[in-house]
């Protein structure tokens, strides 16, 4: 998707050691990134980021980057994944980010199916 648009994805991990740097070259160039192998708990410095703590000084929005204000553009896309099978992230965290389970597992999609079918047949039991 990013090709088609011009952009550039860059690919991170968490560990990495100028994680925040390239963040600060990332997001006034709209590149796309992608930070990878997260964990079930993030990185406060990513807030400013997950929440979009955008200002607005002039006739453009900046963002607060650790103790940085960088510019902000739009076309800047911020992506995340895990390596976890089954990751239980905080109510808080759950608000900030939109979170897509695209692993499914035949014994996972067999407990859907029965969860479904013990809440047809029998909603005393389900619960």
């Amino acid at each position: 998707m990013g090709k088609a648009n011009g952009d550039c994805l860059s690919v991170y991990k968490l560990s990495d050691r100028g994680l925040l740097k390239n963040l600060e070259i990332a997001i006034p160039l709209g590149r796309w990134v992608l930070i990878e192998n997260l964990g079930e708990t993030l990185d406060p410095s990513l807030e400013p980021i997950l929440l979009k703590n955008l200002t607005k000084q002039g006739t453009g929005y900046y963002i607060k980057l650790g103790d940085k204000s960088i510019s902000y553009s739009y076309d800047f896309k911020f992506f995340m994944t895990t390596t976890l099978p089954n990751p239980h992230y905080s109510p808080e965290t759950c608000v900030k980010v939109s979170v897509l389970n695209f692993a499914i597992t035949p014994s996972g999609l067999e407990e859907q199916m029965l969860n479904a079918f013990v809440g047809l047949e029998m909603p005393d039991l389900q619960e």
